[in-house]
């Protein structure tokens, strides 16, 4: 079974932020195949059918490795079998990047993620938002509706990536969408 894991922050106040891009790709995902995320446990909300989980930690950004910790654990989820999408800002807007493991790059819930699954050798999709000024201040504000409509078509092929990641080899999925946009 595959863990899906997009990471934000509870709360409307942080909707269509740069920091809650994870929640959006999950959020394009579930809608892509037609799922709500109706489960709440663990601190976190997800749809769950035999081959996979989609999932929102509720936790603040900084304590996604509980939710993750707690859901992979009772449903006896392998970490090979764990994908998370994160935020990054030292990767050009609207760029995908997907690896198999590696540090955190400074990102609070990928550190706490690694930090609590006691391994860097989780999997990741991480999207670009650039930088621009003040690092909290950034990731936190809200796209401009410019931004959100090109972000619109990362997040896309971002939910693609992840429907291919459930039924395929996260090297076939790194090949075919890698580098995009």
């Amino acid at each position: 079974m595959k863990l899906i894991v997009g990471l934000g922050n509870p709360g409307s106040e942080y909707e269509k932020t740069r920091h809650n891009i994870g929640f959006l790709v999950v959020d394009k995902i579930a809608s892509d195949l037609n799922v709500s995320l109706t489960e709440t446990k663990f601190n976190g909300i997800f749809y769950k059918s035999r081959d996979f989980i989609i999932a929102k930690p509720l936790t603040y950004m900084n304590k996604s490795g509980e939710f993750v910790t707690a859901i992979s654990s009772y449903y006896n989820i392998n970490k090979d079998d764990i994908i998370v999408i994160y935020d990054d800002m030292d990767l050009e807007f609207g760029k995908i990047s997907i690896k198999q493991k590696g540090s955190s790059g400074g990102h609070n819930g990928m550190r706490d993620i690694i930090e609590k699954l006691g391994t860097e050798e989780i999997k990741r999709l991480k999207m670009g938002i650039g930088r621009d000024g003040n690092a909290i201040n950034y990731v936190l504000g809200k796209f401009s509706i410019a931004d959100f409509e090109l972000i619109q078509k990362s997040i896309k092929i971002a939910a693609e990536a992840i429907v291919s990641f459930i039924y395929n080899d996260i090297r076939f999925v790194m090949n075919k969408y890698n580098g995009n946009l």
